[in-house]
């Protein structure tokens, strides 16, 4: 896939976006008690938008749907290690993931944390067309598959 059929994102891209972020969650007036990031995707947008807010309780879950480039599972599905219930539940989480592409995992995850007694809402880096759930927060919209900074190189192997 050519560069110019992808959305790519630059590590400054990246600073501005964390930063853009946080100031629309504090003029939305909502104050989050923890940052929940879905692994990994979400990861170190949590970790730029908690220290943009002054939270320091995060957390972080683990949810698999996409497989590769274009390819996925039948459905999300989460993986261990869990989130202690006791620690979400009556607070008001805000639930950090990279993109809401179908937006079946942010779903999940929404319904997850909600069911354990939180407050959610959701803030993606981007939003494709068609996602089932609409993050209330957004930096971007587009169709493109999209090159994260982070995941632009293979893995390093030995």
């Amino acid at each position: 896939m050519a560069d110019d059929e992808r959305e790519v994102l630059t590590w400054n891209d990246f600073g501005t976006a964390s930063r853009e972020l946080a100031l629309d969650v504090v003029a939305s007036g909502f104050v989050p008690d923890v940052v929940v990031a879905i692994a990994r995707g979400g990861l170190l947008l949590a970790g730029g938008i908690a220290y943009a807010l002054g939270v320091k309780n995060c957390g972080a879950v683990n949810a698999e749907f996409y497989t590769g480039v274009g390819t996925r599972l039948p459905e999300p599905v989460m993986m261990p290690p869990l989130l202690d219930e006791a620690s979400i539940d009556g607070k008001k989480v805000l639930l950090v993931d990279d993109v809401s592409d179908s937006g079946r995992t942010l779903a999940m995850v929404v319904k997850m944390l909600e069911d354990m007694g939180a407050d959610v809402r959701s803030v993606c880096l981007y939003t494709k067309p068609g996602t089932v759930l609409e993050p209330t927060y957004t930096w971007r919209r587009t169709p493109l598959w999209i090159t994260f900074p982070w995941s632009a190189l293979p893995p390093v192997t030995a």
